[in-house]
Order: C-alpha cells, then sequence, then structure tokens
C-alpha cells in the first residue's frame, strides 16, 4: 500500500461520521476479538461479520480495493488482539504479513472474503492451541484440535487416534491423565459448552442447536447438556438471558 493510500485510509477512519453511517455494533465488535482470542471457533462464526458489511465506511470507489483496504485493517486488528492474547508478536505478525500479501494477489471480491473467513479462523484455531499449549501435551493439543474441528458430527476415539499416528487405548489413557476426563465425557462436555454459548449469543433454536452438533436426538441433547451444565437448555437459557439477544 502506497503513502497516499495509508493517509487516504487513516482520513476516512478517522474522519466524523456521514448522517447515513452506522458503526457497527461496539459490544458485538468486543465479543468477536475476545471470541478470537479465547480460540472458540463456534462463538468466532456467531459474531463475525463479513468483510465490508454494514456498518463499514467506504475506504475506495473501487470495490475490489475497498475489500483489500478493510481486510488490511480486519488482519491487523486481530493481529493485534491476538498478541494481547498471548501469541508472539513476531508469530502474528507473521501470520499477518502471510494473509496480507495473499489478499494483495487477489484479482476478485470473492477471493478476498474467502481468505478474511480463512485468516479469522486461522487466527482462532492458532490461540485455540497457545491456549491449551501451556496445559496439555503435544499429543494432547492436536486430539483436542480434532475434537474441536468436528463438534458437528460424531467424535469417536479411533478415529481421533488414527489421527495422531498413535493406538486408541494409548490416548484414551493419556487423555484420562492430562485432562481428567474420559475422552467421550470431554467431547460431550466441550459440545455442551459450546451449546450453551449459542443458546445465550445466538437465534438458534435447541432442536436447531441439538441438530448442529451431531446429537442423535433433541431429548439426547437435552439429557447431555444437564449432565454438563446442570440444568436444561431451557432453564439455562432462562437464567442467562442477555438483552438484545432474540431468543427462541
Amino acid at each position: 500500500m502506497t503513502q497516499s493510500s495509508e493517509r487516504m485510509v487513516a482520513e476516512t477512519l478517522f474522519s466524523p461520521p456521514q448522517d447515513d453511517f452506522r458503526h457497527a455494533s461496539f459490544d458485538r465488535e468486543v465479543a468477536f476479538y475476545e471470541s478470537v482470542r479465547s480460540g472458540d471457533i463456534e462463538l468466532v462464526r456467531v459474531f463475525a461479520s463479513p468483510l465490508f458489511s454494514e456498518g463499514c465506511g467506504v475506504l475506495s470507489e473501487d470495490p475490489l480495493r475497498n475489500l483489500k483496504y478493510h481486510f488490511i485493517i480486519s488482519t491487523a486488528l486481530i493481529a493485534r488482539s491476538c498478541i494481547n492474547g498471548g501469541l508472539s508478536t513476531e508469530e502474528s505478525y507473521q501470520m499477518s504479513d502471510l494473509y496480507i500479501n495473499r489478499a494483495d494477489k487477489a484479482r476478485s471480491e470473492a477471493e478476498i472474503r474467502a481468505l478474511h473467513s480463512e485468516m479469522i479462523e486461522g487466527y482462532t484455531r492458532r490461540m485455540r492451541q497457545v491456549r491449551l499449549g501451556g496445559v496439555y501435551s503435544k499429543q494432547i493439543v492436536r486430539a483436542v484440535d480434532h475434537i474441536v474441528s468436528h463438534l458437528h458430527g460424531r467424535i469417536l476415539i479411533n478415529d481421533t487416534a488414527a489421527e495422531l499416528g498413535i493406538s486408541p487405548s494409548y490416548l484414551s489413557r493419556l487423555f484420562k491423565a492430562e485432562t481428567g476426563l474420559a475422552f467421550s465425557d470431554y467431547v460431550n462436555r466441550t459440545k455442551s459448552e459450546e451449546a450453551a454459548n449459542l443458546l445465550l449469543f445466538s437465534e438458534y433454536s435447541d432442536l436447531e442447536i441439538s441438530n448442529l452438533f451431531g446429537f442423535s436426538s433433541q431429548s439426547h441433547f437435552i439429557r447431555t447438556f444437564r449432565k454438563y451444565m446442570g440444568v436444561t437448555p431451557k432453564e439455562y437459557k432462562r437464567r442467562n438471558k442477555l438483552d438484545g439477544i432474540t431468543q427462541k
């Protein structure tokens, strides 16, 4: 980006908003960056907004260049947020440089939008690894990453062990020793915790969330949720209902 282009971006960002310009919700933006820092891919998908969506300013009259400017800004903000969350400065900036260089070479708006989603999920998954790395061995970090990446379906210890190149029995012992939970308990607890987030921060119904996480039936979802969260999904939503979030 040239100095004149950088100056134009800065002037547009910090100039007084026009009457017809509406800023994106600050609370939602804060929640988005926090979900990236915490490595919570499900919440990231709830709070993420499409690149150059409602509430964004126009930085260039050229649509492709406008998207590239917004991509650069989004990547820079996420990179700095992740540094605050524990990612090393060097690695965070290396990641941002790679993504921005790829964006610079993009020749279509569709490429930029796809890269934007890839960048957000890339940082989120890396932050999850950073958070887990200080607690678990590399094998368990990889196992947890496999679990989180497959939350929307059936997760079997045999498949996870094959992914890691170790035996299921060894993974079972290692998992219980490091996490304090059996593999299946960890899977169901993780699904329940992510379901709890969606109950509060999304407009999905209980049935939709049950289907999203691959439960065999809504009753199975309710039993599992109550086991790990202490209450049914309906009661959890009632107790923790947030203003401004439509509940079904």
